[in-house]
């Protein structure tokens, strides 16, 4: 099913892309997999497709990272700093809200309100007491609205203009010394971010080694746009397949909270965004999407179709995944410690089906 997946994805990417809706090669397929899927047609996920294509994202990404780049980073301080209380402080607002108005268990709250780090917040929340199914429902939701609200929002309030969109070179641009340093980016770059044990191996490791060869004057090349839009596909459906095995009629209530809770996230990330701009003298579009509470892959790949400082969005999306790996857990034992109540659930709202 994961061929019929990608099929799906590309029909609902080429739709959009006739209809001229922003971002259509990712927002398509994200659109049309997850009706698919909540219609029940049993899709699979391109899993390890998706690992190859983020190692591509993480070439790209690193290709943007520029010795004018380098020279502005100092610049991001302040908002680094605005990013780990806005984490701290969203997360709160959040989970005392499913706790104590929608009645979810203390861990599944908390774990639920995370803005990111979609897979480790999963594993850490069923290790810690919570309800893994009810947790990765919400945070589905969480990263399915977000990417598709975010170009929508550009294109109708911002004036996003598709044609002002990062140049990429076509395929047959690129000489061979550049597609294979390109190449061995990629796949060296995945393979010592697995070694090393990096967060996110597949994004995280050829980002840093294409990084230094663009730095280091080794290449000036970017992947060509084919693979800009391959990679849109691939994660627009990964994502839409998240919800295979899930029907709205069964989860309806679920499905709304985490729409309400997305929402909210979005509304408190464009009140600091605006803040942020005035306070840092920052574009609003990149504040936007750094502090966007999406996937890494996916708010990553968003910033390249779009054109809008991938390197800013990434270095802070992966500050976001540092805070959430490491002091969130933390602050979940000391709470639960302090409050002498131990990690358990009582009171969830009913699991979506296995």
């Amino acid at each position: 099913m994961m061929a019929l997946a990608l099929v799906i994805g590309t029909l609902g990417g080429a739709l959009f892309a006739y209809l001229q809706l922003p971002l259509p090669w990712m927002t398509g397929p994200l659109l049309a997999t997850t009706v698919a899927t909540m219609s029940g047609i049993p899709l699979k996920g391109p899993g390890g497709v998706r690992g190859i294509v983020v190692a591509v994202i993480g070439t790209m990404v690193g290709s943007s990272f520029t010795p004018n780049v380098i020279d502005e980073a100092g610049r991001w301080i302040g908002t680094i700093v605005a990013m780990v209380v806005f984490i701290l402080l969203l997360m709160a607002s959040v989970s005392y809200t499913l706790h104590r108005h929608f009645k979810f268990g203390p861990a599944t709250a908390y774990f639920s309100a995370a803005p990111g780090g979609f897979n480790q917040i999963m594993v850490l929340g069923s290790a810690l007491g919570g309800d893994d199914r009810v947790i990765a429902l919400i945070q589905s939701v969480r990263v399915t609205l977000t990417v598709l609200m975010i170009p929508f929002w550009f294109r109708l309030l911002e004036g996003y203009d598709p044609d002002r969109a990062m140049p990429f070179a076509k395929i047959g641009d690129i000489g061979a010394f550049d597609a294979t340093a390109l190449a061995a980016c990629a796949v060296a770059g995945y393979w010592i971010g697995v070694r090393i044990r990096l967060p996110v191996p597949a994004l995280i490791g050829p980002m840093i080694l294409s990084a230094t060869l663009h730095l280091t004057g080794v290449t000036a090349a970017s992947p060509p746009n084919e693979f800009v839009n391959l990679a849109q596909i691939v994660i627009g459906t990964s994502a839409g397949c998240r919800f295979t095995g899930i029907t709205v009629r069964r989860v309806f209530g679920t499905l709304m909270i985490g729409g309400l809770t997305t929402v909210y996230m979005l509304a408190v990330t464009l009140a600091s965004a605006l803040a942020l701009e005035y306070a840092f003298d920052l574009p609003f579009a990149k504040v936007l999407l750094a502090f966007a509470p999406g996937g890494l892959a996916e708010m990553v790949l968003v910033s390249l179709a779009m054109g809008i400082d991938p390197a800013f969005v990434s270095v802070h999306h992966l500050v976001r995944l540092v805070v959430i790996y490491t002091a969130v857990p933390f602050a979940f034992r000391l709470l639960s410690a302090r409050a002498g109540k131990g990690t358990g659930v009582s009171g969830d709202r009913p699991p979506p089906p296995d």
